[in-house]
């Protein structure tokens, strides 16, 4: 019997890697297979789903094939480099040091740690799994000797939450009908949300004088997100940028429903999940063309080879005033998420992992 046990720094609920891992867990279980998770670490809410990953040496069988996650330094990495299974890795991208140098000393040091780890594994795997053909190109730089592309397993076709309708009235009550750009994502110099300041600054001047930028996610890197919103201050706009953070599902759909263009100015994104959210929001997309989020857009946005402000406002604008067009990104959008469903992703990954298994002999 095939078996393709997942091993993952952390656990997390309410996590896009967290929520990947479980869901692939359970398709390799749908399929038969045997399928444990094993992790450095796991929320109390899900510690009944892993086991600490120093236990899988008593557990392990001839024929074993370990799934790593790959998005983060740890000592699971270590841990992998030592063992004999064929080893597969499922990488989510690692954000290179140089965004951080000169912001938090501490976590430049961790993601060269983790850039590190997976430069080491690559050549180790017999099968890399990226979730876009950028990360799957960087695997491949590294000396994987084999990528597939399969999208990250999301669940789009599960996203559709009930608005919370008191938090709507709240944000609306706030700028009436005053233009809102939004941006999902965590706080953290290459999403470059510094950029997007800059850009709101120019639309006030140029289109409405009125209009906001709402930034949800996680302040990760505190001494950038400072600087944010304290630039904002500086352009006069502390009234302007609202920030949202430890939103509820119900929550979140209530900013993407208040919300009039998503706009993503990220420098550097091995998938962007957040452009699916809005797609699947039916609110229109402006997005900067770095990293993959060409891939993941395809031609359900308006996407721009600049992220200078005077381009982000202009776009911004044109589909802001323009009703036909933001119908057409809209009817774009849908199709395009329609292309992530997860059964299709579940599928993909189960063939794949499959033919791996018959091409590794494993037959138990």
């Amino acid at each position: 019997m095939t078996a393709v046990h997942q091993f993952v720094p952390a656990l997390l609920p309410r996590d896009a890697t967290g929520d990947h891992t479980l869901a692939l867990r359970d398709a390799f279980r749908g399929a038969g297979w045997e399928s444990d998770i094993y992790v450095e670490a796991a929320h109390d809410e899900l510690m009944d789903q892993a086991s600490y990953f120093e236990r899988y040496p008593g557990r392990a069988e001839p024929g074993d094939i370990l799934l790593y996650q790959m998005g983060t330094a740890s000592p699971v990495a270590e841990f992998l480099m030592g063992r004999s299974e064929p080893l597969v890795l499922d990488y989510h991208n690692v954000t290179p040091a140089s965004f951080y140098e000169g912001w938090e000393d501490h976590t430049s040091e961790k993601v060269a740690l983790a850039r590190s780890q997976v430069t080491a594994l690559a050549p180790l795997a017999v099968l890399g799994i990226a979730d876009s053909a950028f990360n799957a190109a960087e695997l491949r730089r590294l000396g994987c000797p084999a990528t597939a592309v399969v999208p990250i397993l999301v669940g789009t076709d599960e996203w559709v939450a009930d608005v919370d309708e008191h938090e709507l009235d709240r944000l609306s009550a706030d700028h009436g009908t005053a233009t809102v750009l939004l941006f999902v994502g965590r706080i953290s110099p290459n999403k470059a949300q510094h950029r997007l300041v800059e850009a709101l600054w120019l639309y006030r001047r140029w289109y409405d004088p009125n209009a906001r930028l709402h930034l949800v996610g996680s302040a990760v890197t505190a001494s950038y997100a400072e600087a944010v919103f304290g630039f904002a201050a500086e352009l006069g706009l502390q009234g302007a940028v609202r920030h949202g953070e430890h939103l509820t599902p119900a929550q979140l759909a209530a900013w993407y429903a208040d919300a009039d263009v998503f706009v993503c100015l990220s420098e550097h994104e091995g998938f962007c999940i957040p452009l699916l959210e809005a797609m699947q929001s039916d609110l229109p997309v402006v997005a900067y063309a770095a990293g993959a989020v060409p891939e993941t857009l395809g031609d359900a946005g308006v996407l721009l080879d600049s992220d200078r402000p005077s381009m982000v406002a202009s776009a911004v604008a044109r589909v802001r005033n323009d009703p036909v067009l933001a119908g057409t990104l809209m009817a774009a959008g849908r199709r395009r998420v329609g292309q992530f469903a997860a059964a299709a992703t579940r599928a993909r990954f189960v063939e794949v992992l499959g033919a791996l298994a018959a091409a590794q002999g494993v037959d138990r």
